[in-house]
């Protein structure tokens, strides 16, 4: 499939390429450079994570701690990777 570099160094991706793999605007896609100078668009999904102060953290480590309640496996992994903002 043949697009134009613009003069600010943009593609259009055709419709029929964006609806096939659903992207949509704010979409992100991964440039890889490829042996030979090829080049591939890889579309990726971005989430948000969550960052809190010591403070926050230290509150769920205690609510953890408690053994009150099982917390869910996905939040238990978010709790573990959480980090906290440059001060």
């Amino acid at each position: 499939m043949l697009v134009t570099i613009d003069k600010r160094g943009s593609i259009n991706l055709p419709a029929a390429v964006r609806k096939t793999l659903n992207l949509q605007p704010g979409s992100c896609l991964d440039l890889s450079i490829l042996d030979g100078g090829g080049l591939a668009l890889s579309p990726v999904a971005i989430y948000p994570t969550v960052r809190l102060s010591d403070e926050g953290l230290a509150k769920l480590q205690k609510a953890r701690e408690s053994g009150t309640v099982e917390l869910p496996a996905w939040l238990r992994k978010e709790m573990d990777n959480a980090a906290t903002d440059p001060v």
